[in-house]
């Protein structure tokens, strides 16, 4: 039997030697070199470049648990689903993902375009690094991949078939867990949270009868409404970045749901990096100016969203009653609901439980780290309490401005 004829969990050299072996990129005679790239909580990644002839791919291999856990026990289908929604991601959103170039079943691995020229998002933001095109790229992406696999646009047969080749019950699950549940309740150990915020986070969301049950209405939310397929795990550490580039990453999270969870996830993502400014960064006009904008760029994020999505409705949309006079006003105000309301979720879900963000996690002073914790949370809040009447950037950014004043720098 030859050496990859049957599944194992390969190190850096195996990979090298099955880049060689069963991928058509590399000549025989390529002096390859390896390691291991990822840091994510899931898989494994590999960089595979010729010394010689510097091209170089991505392999990411899947394996029975979660790496940040061996209490999720996954699918190894997950890497065929990400190798098919990067392929599809890549006709309706092109130059926004990565090319792939090919996915071993038995292997249970794909190869793809190497990054290595990009960023990492959430780092670069930790470095303060700037991108004045990330808000025209991520909202190109968002709204050709969200609506054009919606019953507006696709034949119903079609979408029907999508959303059967999709479901993804083990990574739902996850998501089902660490989002919608656990944050908000303190049942598992595993959501131990940071000590100083502890009776914080009992008072402000375990007793909180009323963001239970919005909370609860959510979560139904996203286990029923397979409005379109979305990425599923949208946030900056699943986005690369160049001043000229924007690379979304990792869909192996991607099912039909709801809309508004894609977008929800990166405005989440952005009030992160905004927070970590906020607090961290010394008085003055540095801090002025990347905190500047990164509040722009989530004004811009939202409001091109909503501009970019009438239009390619108008110029998209087939299904006949989608056209009804004041149809898609009230469509697009459920997205920008659910949109609001899974920003929400993500600010509390990375504070209380299993999966952290280093924009928090990095925060050093005990004083600082509460204070941004507290912030996420508040916002948090307030954004699933009134989604309903978040429509614009501005609305967002009136909520940044109201936690800041109710947390001042310095005070927890």
């Amino acid at each position: 039997m030859a050496r990859f004829d049957a599944y194992f969990l390969m190190k850096p050299a195996d990979a090298a030697a099955y880049a060689k072996e069963k991928l058509a990129y590399f000549d025989r005679e390529a002096d390859l070199q390896f390691t291991e790239i990822g840091d994510g909580n899931l898989n494994y990644i590999f960089r595979i470049v010729d010394a010689r002839g510097r091209r170089s791919l991505v392999i990411k291999q899947a394996g029975h648990t979660a790496r940040i856990s061996d209490e999720f026990k996954l699918s190894l289908d997950r890497n065929r689903i990400e190798y098919d929604i990067l392929k599809l991601e890549r006709e309706l959103a092109p130059g926004l993902v990565p090319e792939v170039y090919g996915f071993d079943p038995v292997m249970n691995c794909c190869a793809m375009e190497d990054l290595s020229d990009h960023l990492i998002m959430r780092q670069a933001l930790l470095e303060r690094r700037e991108y004045p095109l990330f808000a025209e790229h991520i909202t190109t992406f968002m709204v050709n991949t969200l609506l054009l696999t919606s019953d507006a646009v696709l034949d119903h047969k079609r979408k029907k078939a999508l959303v059967g080749s999709f479901i993804n019950p083990d990574l739902c699950e996850i998501t089902e867990d660490l989002v919608y549940t656990e944050p908000f309740n303190d049942v598992k150990l595993r959501n131990l949270p940071f000590g100083p915020n502890l009776e914080f986070i009992k008072r402000e969301l375990y007793e909180d009868e009323a963001l239970l049950l919005e909370s609860a209405k959510l979560k139904f939310d996203f286990l029923t409404h397979a409005q379109c397929l979305v990425h599923g795990d949208l946030h900056t550490g699943s986005i690369f970045v160049r001043p000229d580039s924007t690379k979304v990453i990792d869909p192996e999270f991607a099912f039909y749901g709801p809309a508004g969870y894609d977008v929800g996830n990166v405005v989440a993502n952005l009030i992160f990096a905004w927070v970590n400014a906020d607090t961290t960064m010394p008085a003055g006009r540095a801090r002025e100016a990347f905190s500047g904008y990164l509040a722009r760029t989530l004004e811009e994020v939202v409001d091109l969203f909503i501009s970019k999505w009438r239009r390619l409705w108008d110029e998209k949309v087939t299904e006949t009653v989608a056209r009804y006079r004041g149809f898609a006003a009230w469509y697009l105000d459920g997205v920008l609901e659910d949109t609001a309301g899974v920003t929400g979720l993500e600010l509390c879900r990375r504070i209380v439980g299993i999966a952290h963000v280093k924009d928090i996690t990095s925060i050093a002073e005990p004083a600082r780290r509460l204070r941004a914790e507290r912030l996420c949370l508040s916002l948090a809040k307030r954004c699933i309490r009134e989604r309903a009447s978040l429509k614009t950037g501005r609305d967002y950014l009136e909520l940044l401005k109201w936690a800041a004043g109710n947390y001042p720098r310095g005070e927890a």
